[in-house]
């Protein structure tokens, strides 16, 4: 099947699961039918699904992922030992494990094509990521605490894992218990990398964003911990805005 084939294929096998999307009409417009599949993905609620449709799945998210263009570790410069600083989309670096911002929850972000790094983490790996992640919820048996980490695999993402982690959501100005919780975050999940024999781990900015701490303080605490705490492990900070760049560039020598 060809790209457009496989996208369709899947659209089609989503709108049959639910009853109420079977009067959708499906646009033969490439972007509507990319915003259709994700859309109809994120919603998805964390249960099987045919071999089928995860064999189309994976070809087509991989493929998809190719075209973007993967970043592999090794072609990175280091900023330090075994630091380094990079910009750019996280579900196209290649590397032992990329760090999710994710929710209390932990099985993924569900609003349709939510520019949030949790929506996009669980977009490209597949449904298979929030079923993975919705089984150690149950077993867990409640909420994700701030400041843990949890370790799925990374399903069609070019990374090997996922580490997904809850940073404090910050409520007015930042309180010390924010700040030891988001510095928990880190050391969380290098030593969840470390217990697993993962060599490198991908940072994104945890906590900023939609958990409204601020980039320069949260850069601060990340190098600050990260510095403290990883050890053996190669760190990469990736960013995605100008912003966040130039603080850790800064922050970074």
């Amino acid at each position: 099947m060809t790209q457009r084939e496989k996208r369709e294929f899947l659209i089609q096998k989503l709108i049959d699961e639910q009853p109420r999307y079977r009067e959708l009409k499906v646009s033969s417009d490439e972007a509507e039918q990319k915003t259709l599949l994700r859309s109809l993905m994120n919603v998805r609620a964390p249960r099987p699904i045919g071999e089928d449709f995860l064999a189309a799945q994976d070809e087509y998210l991989r493929e998809e992922t190719a075209r973007k263009g993967v970043t592999d570790l090794a072609d990175l410069t280091p900023v330090g030992p075994g630091t380094y600083l990079w910009q750019g989309d996280i579900t196209t670096l290649k590397c032992g494990a990329i760090v999710n911002a994710a929710n209390s929850g932990m099985t993924g972000c569900y609003v349709p094509c939510h520019r949030c790094i949790d929506n996009a983490i669980h977009t490209y790996a597949g449904v298979r990521l929030r079923i993975a992640c919705a089984e150690i919820m149950e077993k867990q048996g409640h909420e994700e605490p701030t400041g843990q980490a949890k370790l799925t695999p990374a399903f069609n993402l070019p990374c090997d894992y996922v580490l997904h982690t809850v940073g404090p959501i910050v409520y007015g100005g930042v309180t010390e218990k924010d700040r030891e919780l988001l510095a928990s975050c880190y050391r969380s999940c290098l030593e969840l990398a470390r217990q697993n024999g993962i060599g490198s781990v991908a940072f994104c900015c945890i906590s900023t964003g939609e958990f409204h701490f601020p980039n320069q303080e949260a850069a601060e605490i990340a190098v600050d911990t990260v510095r403290k705490y990883k050890g053996n492990t190669e760190v990469i900070f990736n960013v995605f805005k100008d912003v966040d760049y130039e603080i850790y560039w800064e922050l970074l020598g």
